[in-house]
C-alpha cells in the first residue's frame, strides 16, 4: 500500500478514536452538572465542546510524552499506530454500550503497546516511561481526586450548615455550570493531545516530520475539532451512570467533584503525565459521596468499573497484537483490520438501539429516585 494512502488512513483513523474519545468522556466534565440540574443536557454538552476545542491549543506535553514516550518512534510504522487505533475505537465503543466509564487513554495506550510489541518486539516498548507516565498517574489520580473531593465537600457543607438548602442548591448551580466548564477545558487539554501525539507519531514513522517534533498546528486544530463534535454528540450512557448510578449527587458534591477533577487533570498536562480523566472525575464523585454519606455510594457500580479500569490496558493489548499480526499480511491485511473494525462499531452501534439512552431520559435510573436528603458527612 502506498505510503501516503496509509498515512491518511492513520490519520483518519486517529481522529475517528478522537470522537469517540469526546463522546466516551463528556460524562467526565458535565455528568454532575446535568444529574442535579445545573445545566440541561444539550446545554451542557454544547458548552463542553466549545470549551474541549479550546483547551486543545493550551498545550503539547501530553502530546510529546505519546508521540515519543509511549514507543520507539523509529522502529514502528503507520499500519502499526493504525492497529492500535482500532483496538482502541472497539475498546470505547463496547465499554460504551455497556455504560461503563472506563479510560479512553488507556485504550489508546494498550492498542499501541499491543501493536508495537508483535510488530518489532518488546524492546520498542519504553515500559519505563509506561509506568512513570501512564501506570503510576493511573493509580495516583483518582485517590487525589477523591481525597481533595471528600476535603472540599465536607468543607462546603460545614460553611453553609446554617444556610437554607434551597438557597444552596441554587447556588452550587451556578457554581456547578462554572466548575463543570473547568473540567472540560482541562479534558481538551489532556484528552486532545493524545490524538495529537499519535498523529505526530505516524508522521514521524512515516519519515514526513523528524523525531522529537511538536504536533503541526493542523493536526493540533483537528484534533480539537473531533474531540469536540464527539463531546457534543454526547456519551449518555456513560454520563448516566457518573451522574445518577455512583451515588446521588447535590450540588454542592458536583460542585466539589468538579473543582478536583480541574486541578488534578490540569497540573497533570502541565507535568506531561498522560492521565485518565475518567478515573479522576469518578474518584471526585467517589470522594464526594463519602464525604455526605458513605452508605450512599454504590460500590457494585464502582466494582465494575475499577473492573473496566484494571481490564482496558491488556484487553485493547490484545486486540492491537490481533489486529497488529493481520495488518503486517500487507495491504490486504491492513484492509481486512479496517473493514473488521467498522463492523464490529456498526454491530455495538445497532444493539445501542434496542435501549438508547438519549439528553431526554439521561436522568432516569432503573429503580425509582430517591428525594434529595440533607447533607450528612460523615466527619460532622
Amino acid at each position: 500500500m502506498d505510503p501516503s494512502i496509509i498515512v491518511m488512513v492513520v490519520v483518519v483513523a486517529a481522529l475517528a478514536f478522537d470522537f469517540t474519545n469526546g463522546f466516551h468522556d463528556t460524562a467526565n466534565a458535565m455528568a454532575t452538572s446535568i444529574a442535579t440540574g445545573a445545566l440541561r443536557p444539550k446545554a451542557a454538552v454544547a458548552i463542553s465542546a466549545v470549551l474541549n476545542l479550546a483547551g486543545a491549543f493550551l498545550s503539547v506535553e501530553v502530546a510529546k510524552t505519546i508521540s515519543g514516550g509511549i514507543v520507539d518512534e523509529a522502529r514502528i510504522t503507520p499500519v502499526v499506530v493504525f492497529a492500535g487505533l482500532v483496538a482502541a475505537i472497539i475498546w470505547n465503543l463496547l465499554t460504551w454500550l455497556f455504560g461503563l466509564p472506563s479510560s479512553s487513554s488507556h485504550a489508546l495506550f494498550g492498542g499501541l503497546i499491543g501493536a508495537t510489541w508483535v510488530a518489532s518486539g518488546a524492546g520498542a516498548v519504553h515500559f519505563g516511561k509506561i509506568v512513570e507516565k501512564v501506570l503510576l498517574p493511573a493509580v495516583a489520580s483518582p485517590v487525589i481526586a477523591g481525597v481533595v473531593a471528600m476535603a472540599g465537600t465536607f468543607l462546603v457543607y460545614r460553611i453553609t450548615a446554617t444556610v437554607r438548602q434551597d438557597v444552596v442548591s441554587r447556588s452550587f448551580k451556578t457554581a456547578q455550570a462554572l466548575s463543570g466548564s473547568l473540567v472540560s477545558l482541562a479534558h481538551g487539554t489532556n484528552d486532545a493531545q493524545k490524538t495529537m501525539g499519535v498523529i505526530t507519531l505516524t508522521l514521524i514513522s512515516s519519515g514526513a516530520l523528524a523525531a522529537g517534533s511538536a504536533p503541526p498546528l493542523w493536526v493540533i486544530l483537528s484534533a480539537g475539532v473531533a474531540i469536540a463534535a464527539g463531546t457534543y454528540f454526547g456519551g449518555w450512557r456513560i454520563v448516566q451512570t457518573m451522574g445518577k448510578k455512583i451515588t446521588d449527587i447535590q450540588t454542592p458534591q458536583g460542585f466539589a467533584a468538579q473543582t478536583s477533577a480541574a486541578v488534578t487533570i490540569l497540573a497533570s498536562s502541565h507535568l506531561g503525565f498522560a492521565l485518565s480523566t475518567t478515573h479522576v472525575s469518578s474518584g471526585g464523585i467517589i470522594g464526594s459521596g463519602l464525604a455526605r454519606d458513605a452508605r450512599g455510594v454504590r460500590w457494585n457500580v464502582a466494582g465494575r468499573m475499577a473492573l473496566a479500569w484494571l481490564l482496558t490496558l491488556p484487553a485493547a493489548g490484545l486486540v492491537g497484537a490481533l489486529a497488529a499480526l493481520v495488518a503486517r499480511q500487507g495491504a490486504v491485511g491492513t484492509v481486512l483490520v479496517g473493514v473488521a473494525g467498522v463492523a464490529v462499531a456498526l454491530v455495538i452501534y445497532l444493539r445501542s438501539r434496542r435501549r438508547p439512552v438519549t439528553a431526554d431520559n439521561v436522568n432516569e435510573t432503573d429503580g425509582p429516585s430517591e428525594p434529595e436528603q440533607p447533607p450528612v458527612p460523615v466527619a460532622a
